[in-house]
């Protein structure tokens, strides 16, 4: 399925923990003049608590079943630039959704740069245990389909400075717009 136009339609940023969504999320949001909405920090304001909170209560389906509605409601917003969490994509409900509403951009970067960002992160409950390293590419290997599979564009995440990083995105965006599907 095409993305839709870019004009109106949100922009969704997709990919594992520690890729830069919320990052380059703020500063392309801030380059295009959109809005910005960070999912896991719209459900931790609407829940009153943080994911971690969260998932010790109610278990990663309780905060998947949030993750949706969250992504559902900002999918409605126009002109934005949405930063899933890295799991979002494990409902299929949710791939539909942001292929169908937005244009979708799968953030890659590489396993020692994912590591280096989430070295002193204690925020990440799915990162919880000895060997953190071993548990990104468990989670990789499991979500690379998905990925790929809701992305109308992939971009490389780990290359360049926040700022740098939000220019060649918006480039690349505005290239892919030009190109009739």
């Amino acid at each position: 399925m095409p993305a839709p136009a870019l004009a109106s339609a949100p922009i969704v940023l997709i990919g594992p923990m520690g890729a830069g969504k919320t990052t380059l999320g703020q500063a392309l949001a801030a380059r295009l003049g959109r809005s910005f909405v960070d999912l896991d920090a719209r459900i931790e304001a609407e829940a009153g608590q943080t994911v971690a909170a969260i998932f010790a209560q109610e278990g990663e389906a309780g905060f998947r079943r949030r993750e949706a509605q969250a992504l559902a409601a900002a999918l409605e917003t126009a002109e934005a630039v949405i930063a899933t969490g890295g799991g979002a994509v494990l409902d299929a409900g949710n791939r539909a959704a942001m292929r169908a509403k937005a244009t979708v951009v799968y953030l890659t970067v590489a396993p020692a740069l994912q590591l280096e960002r989430l070295r002193d992160d204690r925020s990440r409950p799915l990162l919880e245990g000895a060997d953190p390293a071993a548990r990104l590419a468990q989670l990789q290997a499991q979500r690379e389909p998905l990925y790929r599979e809701a992305a109308h564009l992939l971009f490389d995440a780990g290359t360049l400075a926040p700022d740098a990083a939000a220019a060649a995105l918006a480039a690349r965006l505005a290239e892919r717009e030009a190109v009739p599907a």
